[in-house]
């Protein structure tokens, strides 16, 4: 199963003229050093792998085929790595990745608070890898009529986290997932993080969820008001369908919903952003056993990392002519 995908790998990488460089230090950057082209900072979310019993080893074999930098590697409950013992599994996950040639250009977690067991230590623990980008769980609205103390509250809870990670030197991302997450309008995750560590704390920008809150236009008005603040990115698509008598969205691979790749590209070219760019498979995958699994999933991530290579190279060669 690996060494048929082997020869897949070097076709992909050929198609993307080179494009995709792999690291074999685990984290990101100094700021101080030079800005790696987005193409090279590519990474995918282990989210749809969590609940197949893939070892980090399975894991990293798979993202060596993709030719990217690394994964968006979720330590948080259900995940691949086990808040609970991150200080023991986070340096036997990237081991592991840089075994195969790979970084951990960034990490999902389900931290919100300075006080949760699992916050101290997994900020201690990538910053001893070196690794800089953590994207934080989720605040909810429970009282929209008071949003702006819930707002005022959540703020006080990440500025406890912001300051224990700045002596760690990493790097907290909100992300504005849609619905009654603080954050999913935009505007409030602007208002969330402006008083903040700007090196430390910042937008998780996912530009299907900024569609699905206001797609035709607002999405870059949004965008416009958090680049300044960009940290991090999520790249998945969605469609918008009538399901038992309701209209939902339904996760679809990607290019093939309605995000506007290209448009939104063009403008991400014009901001300055040294942050990784996280692919999400959010979309059913086929495949009950551990082998048809990685198989398909495999397959999935190739077919989502050709669109977003080339959509990409697109955008950024336009900027430069």
């Amino acid at each position: 199963m690996m060494n048929r995908r082997q020869l897949l790998q070097s076709g992909l990488v050929a198609a993307a003229g080179g494009l995709i460089g792999r690291s074999a230090a685990i984290g990101a950057e100094s700021e101080t050093r030079a800005v790696k082209p987005i193409e090279q900072r590519l990474c995918l979310f282990t989210d749809h792998l969590d609940d197949f019993g893939y070892s980090y080893q399975d894991t990293a074999s798979m993202l060596r085929q993709l030719g990217i930098a690394g994964p968006d590697l979720t330590v948080r409950p259900g995940g691949l790595v086990k808040p609970e013992a991150v200080a023991q599994e986070l340096p036997r996950a990237a081991a592991a990745f840089k075994d195969e040639g790979l970084s951990i250009p960034m990490i999902s977690t389900g931290i919100t608070e300075r006080a949760q067991l699992a916050a101290e230590p997994t900020l201690r623990a990538m910053s001893q890898l070196g690794i800089r980008y953590y994207k934080l769980g989720y605040y909810k609205y429970n009282d929209v009529t008071r949003w702006k103390s819930e707002l005022e509250s959540t703020r006080r809870r990440l500025a406890e986290l912001v300051q224990l990670g700045k002596p760690l030197e990493v790097t907290a991302g909100v992300h504005n997932h849609a619905g009654e997450t603080v954050g999913g309008a935009v505007w409030d995750l602007a208002r969330l993080v402006e008083p903040l560590d700007e090196q430390h704390a910042g937008a998780y920008f996912d530009p299907a969820h900024a569609t699905i809150e206001g797609a035709n236009h607002a999405w870059k008005l949004n965008f416009q008001l958090i680049a300044p603040r960009l940290k991090m990115l999520a790249v998945k698509d969605f469609v918008w369908e009538k399901t038992g008598g309701q209209w939902r969205t339904r996760w679809c691979p990607l290019g093939e919903g309605m995000v506007r790749w290209p448009e939104f590209f063009a403008m991400l070219s014009r901001v300055p952003f040294s942050g990784p760019v996280s692919l999400h498979i959010e979309y059913e995958v086929p495949g009950k056993t551990r082998v048809s699994r990685f198989e398909n999933s495999l397959a999935a991530a190739e077919r989502d990392l050709k669109f977003l290579r080339r959509t990409l190279s697109e955008s950024y060669t336009s900027k430069s002519e």
